[in-house]
């Protein structure tokens, strides 16, 4: 039993010194209908992290980083 808490603890304590900033990618151009959306994706297939750095300014932030999720899927 403390086998199974001490690496239960153990676990957690390396994932939480895991940063997004571990895994990011160069940042990444996507050409939309607007304009030019600049990302910032981090590993492939996970986007929950994903996200819009510059954006048009007639483009809201939730569009662009939509558009940066689509992106990661695809990469």
């Amino acid at each position: 039993m403390m086998y199974k808490i001490g690496f239960a603890l153990i676990s957690a304590a390396i994932l939480a010194a895991c940063t997004p900033k571990d895994f990011e990618s160069e940042p990444v151009m996507v050409e939309t209908p607007q304009g030019t959306v600049t990302c910032q994706l981090y590993t492939k297939g996970l986007t929950d992290w994903d996200r819009s750095i510059d954006h048009p300014a007639d483009m809201s932030v939730a569009d662009a980083d939509a558009y940066c999720k689509r992106e990661g899927q695809g990469k």
